[in-house]
């Protein structure tokens, strides 16, 4: 009983090997450097992209199919030949500035970009000065 299946298994994967090898592009190494330099340049730009559904995940990063749809439209517009920046803008008309996960450093965006700055020099400024009142002689009382 078990030799007859094993033969039984053996013809099927044989006659499953010529059209599974029919079906197989001979010349597929230029198709798969287009495909994966394709697909760098697609994780590159959905990751610079903000999901709308999930909070502070990239489109790359998301497991939503609203994320992986926005993933395919921009695989899409890059092999049409469209630049990152293109498909970005592309986005950007479509869901305004926020859809950009590091928004472009002008106008109120700056306060984003200044504010941690900001903050660390005022806490400095205040430990010096906390320091220098701490490190001064206290001045003596007219009672000693």
């Amino acid at each position: 009983m078990r030799g007859a299946l094993r033969i039984l298994v053996a013809l099927a994967l044989g006659f499953a090997t010529p059209s599974a090898r029919a079906q197989v592009p001979t010349d597929t190494t230029p198709r798969l450097t287009r495909d994966s330099a394709l697909e760098a340049r697609t994780s590159a730009v959905a990751a610079q992209l903000r999901c709308p559904v999930c909070q502070g995940l990239s489109i790359q990063d998301s497991p939503s199919e609203l994320a992986q749809s926005m993933r395919a439209l921009v695989r899409d517009q890059l092999a049409q030949g469209k630049t990152p920046d293109q498909v970005k803008s592309y986005f950007v008309s479509k869901y305004g500035e926020w859809i950009l996960l590091s928004p472009p450093p002008h106008g109120f965006n700056l306060v984003a970009y200044l504010f941690p700055a900001l903050v660390v020099l005022g806490g400095g400024v205040l430990i010096v000065l906390a320091v220098r009142r701490w490190t001064t002689a206290a001045p003596e009382s007219p009672g000693d």
